[in-house]
């Protein structure tokens, strides 16, 4: 199973941030992660928020093992073509590590501050998002793209030089059965969800049914899940440097969309996290994803290999 390390990058400054990405790679994580806010996203939103392509590009050439990607890249904030022109150049600073990892954009406060449109709802979101990654998908293959679409535009478009990777992976987030997971099937090559075990387990049955209705294997899509944890020696400790965390950041008592309690998944001794781990590992999930934010806890990052070693 891999690991990889997510970094919500508001409330930080670039060395932190930095040295955290360097402390993760060197503790053997497979993929650092970087969120697309133009506002703090939890919490006050006036608080400070690095941007996240350029920070990805930042930290490429300082790093050599581990996948980049953004957790996800918002849709709404960019036209498909200066996406896959991003995600090209981006494969290539990195010498082939990028995922373009991408969604349908949700945080409407950062639309309305910087004049960019958000739409008429959700649902046309995600019907964005689909036109989109398909135009992307062409450019990134190298074909020279003509389209006039209903949210988008292209006359001769073109990506060159191509992507590093022969096929340049595309992550997509979200768990919405009827659009998102359907445009997954189509598109991605991985997806990420966030929750316990019963709720990934019920939508990757979705998943695998909107693979079947086009003809595609669903082993084709590697899933990946987001997680809290916090490795200490006890359960206490762990949950004291959580809540250290949670009021920085105002998170304390969050809920999400669907009405979900969010907060910490696992804490305590390595054993404990390596248990929860476990369950997804069980439902065929190919890489757990832990969320880090400032004061970034390298602790529990420099302890993956505890983690490790108790899986095995």
């Amino acid at each position: 199973m891999r690991f990889g390390a997510a970094y919500w990058i508001q409330r930080t400054d670039w060395p932190s941030l930095r040295d955290a990405c360097l402390a993760a790679e060197r503790a053997g994580f497979d993929t650092l992660w970087l969120d697309d806010h133009l506002l703090a996203d939890e919490g006050d939103w006036h608080d400070s928020k690095l941007e996240g392509w350029t920070s990805l590009a930042a930290l490429a050439p300082l790093t050599t093992t581990a996948r980049l990607g953004l957790l996800v890249a918002a849709n709404t904030f960019r036209n498909p073509g200066l996406t896959a022109k991003l995600a090209t150049t981006l494969d290539h600073v990195s010498s082939g590590r990028l995922i373009l990892g991408i969604g349908g954009g949700w945080f409407d406060r950062e639309h309305e501050a910087f004049g960019l449109d958000f739409g008429s709802g959700f649902g046309e979101r995600l019907d964005r998002l689909e036109e989109s990654i398909g135009l992307i998908e062409r450019l990134l293959a190298g074909e020279q793209v003509t389209h006039n679409g209903r949210f988008y535009s292209m006359v001769d478009a073109l990506c060159l030089p191509r992507p590093i990777q022969p096929r340049l992976p595309i992550l997509i987030g979200g768990s919405g059965r009827e659009k998102t997971l359907r445009t997954t099937a189509r598109h991605a090559d991985l997806w990420n969800g966030y929750g316990e075990p019963a709720r990934i387990a019920e939508t990757s049955d979705v998943l695998r049914q909107r693979c079947e209705e086009i003809g595609r294997p669903f082993e084709a899509i590697e899933r990946t899940v987001t997680m809290e944890v916090v490795i200490r020696t006890s359960e206490s400790d762990a949950r004291k440097a959580y809540e250290t965390v949670e009021d920085r950041h105002g998170i304390r008592g969050r809920v999400g969309s669907d009405g979900t309690p969010r907060g910490l998944n696992a804490a305590g001794p390595a054993e404990v996290v390596a248990d929860y781990v476990r369950r997804f590992e069980a439902l065929g999930i190919a890489e757990a994803i832990w969320i880090f934010r400032n004061p970034f806890d390298l602790e529990t990052m420099s302890r993956l290999g505890e983690v490790r070693a108790a899986l095995r």
